[in-house]
């Protein structure tokens, strides 16, 4: 199996949203086929449906926590709350915050501050970093956690 971190970047790169480069370069390795894996995570791109909320990548490492050491069981959840925040401290550590907006740049869940962002390469730019990066710190505490 290739590497879920360059998957992930391989995938954003061929037009995958943030959340399912994540997501879905960890997924198959649980169960989930890369088809629902993709359609699962469609709606997060963008910060949430291009809201510019908390980051795609963000949220498809979340994503891939919860698959990968998640409960179902009601008792199990702390022990996933604190995977979570160990995610959220460590990419706000590398990029000083989770919210897309904030990340790129640019309001854009404002039209014309979008188009301004995607005609200038922002996305091509920085998104892959965060994309690297979300991957290595799911990839890191998935190993880490047995």
């Amino acid at each position: 199996m290739e590497d879920p971190v360059n998957t992930a970047v391989k995938l954003f790169e061929n037009k995958s949203n943030c959340a399912q480069a994540v997501f879905a370069a960890f997924a198959p390795r649980f169960g989930v086929p890369l088809e629902t894996a993709l359609k699962l995570t469609s709606p997060l791109g963008g910060g949430i449906a291009r809201r510019g909320q908390v980051c795609g990548a963000v949220n498809g490492a979340m994503l891939a926590i919860g698959l990968g050491r998640g409960s179902a069981a009601p008792e199990g959840k702390e022990a996933t709350y604190a995977l979570g925040q160990d995610v959220l401290r460590r990419f706000e550590a590398l990029h000083g915050s989770i919210v897309c907006n904030q990340l790129v740049g640019y309001d854009i869940s404002d039209p014309e501050q979008y188009r301004q962002a995607s005609e200038l390469g922002v996305f091509r730019a920085r998104c892959p970093g965060f994309v690297r990066d979300a991957a290595v710190i799911v990839a890191e505490l998935l190993e880490s956690q047995g």
